[in-house]
């Protein structure tokens, strides 16, 4: 099996795993109640989605 010649340096392996981070979730203002939600899913203060009511409170 293959091993490494030299030791791999702080900075090669930092700069290697700058793209190893977590995504924002994209975060909309609900148009019938005006809390943030995530896009393309139901509210989960009011439980509308496109304008219609899916989830009865």
């Amino acid at each position: 099996m293959a091993v490494p010649f030299r030791r791999t340096s702080k900075t090669r392996k930092r700069k290697r795993r700058t793209h190893y981070k977590l995504a924002v979730p994209g975060m909309v203002k609900c148009p019938e109640c005006g809390e943030m939600k995530l896009a393309h899913r139901v509210c989960k203060e009011c439980g509308s989605y496109k304008g219609q009511d899916v989830l009865s409170k």
